[in-house]
């Protein structure tokens, strides 16, 4: 009788423990979607601007016709989203990438700085970038905790039957396009960047880089 009493508890323990942990992935991948979900309305805010910042320094400058091209189709293929945050995050890379060198552009146009029109979509372009940048470090956060759930075990068993899967970051591949693009005309030092933008370059540089 004692034996079946200690086996019962054992039983019962193991189905508890077996609930919340389910209960555990189920709120993590929650809020990894939840996450996600915050970023692309970032995302799409900025594609929806691109086009906007391509018109005001076009309509200063004839002679780079390849850097508007470029900076469309960028804007173009991120918009069309990827397989998956890995492949949006390659996306976006290459367009902040484009947009670097747009800015590069409009450098060698002063009459820009005096336009209040072109100063509002900067301001706007560098809050929606400090904007998916936070966002960017509590989906990762998150990711970071439901892969380790995962992949660890015991909660692995748990996983393994409910068949959870690992998510995937959203970062940048190139340190070189992580920063806001900013803009800073002849005899102006550049901009530094925002105090959002920084924390998010050190977290990005903290993280452990991890195949999807």
């Amino acid at each position: 009788m004692l034996v079946a009493l200690v086996v019962l508890a054992v039983l019962v323990a193991a189905l508890i423990w077996a609930v919340s942990t389910y209960n555990d992935l189920v709120r993590l991948r929650n809020l990894v979607q939840e996450a996600w979900r915050q970023i692309d309305v970032e995302l799409h805010r900025r594609h929806a601007l691109v086009p906007t910042l391509v018109a005001a320094v076009e309509g200063q400058d004839t002679g780079h016709d390849d850097v508007f091209a470029e900076v469309t189709r960028a804007r173009d293929a991120a918009a069309g989203g990827g397989r998956g945050p890995a492949q949006q995050a390659e996306m976006e890379s290459a367009l902040s990438g484009a947009l670097s060198r747009l800015f590069t552009v409009a450098q060698s146009h002063p009459e820009l700085r005096a336009s209040e029109r072109f100063t509002d979509l900067e301001v706007e372009l560098t809050t929606i970038e400090d904007r998916i940048g936070a966002g960017r470090r509590f989906y990762n956060a998150n990711v970071r905790e439901l892969d380790r759930r995962i992949d660890t075990f015991p909660s692995a068993l748990v996983a393994r039957v409910f068949s959870f899967r690992r998510a995937e970051y959203f970062e940048a591949n190139d340190p070189a396009v992580r920063a806001v693009p900013s803009v800073h005309f002849q005899g102006e030092p550049p901009s530094a960047p925002s105090s959002e933008e920084s924390a998010s370059l050190l977290d990005e540089q903290r993280e452990p880089r991890r195949d999807a």
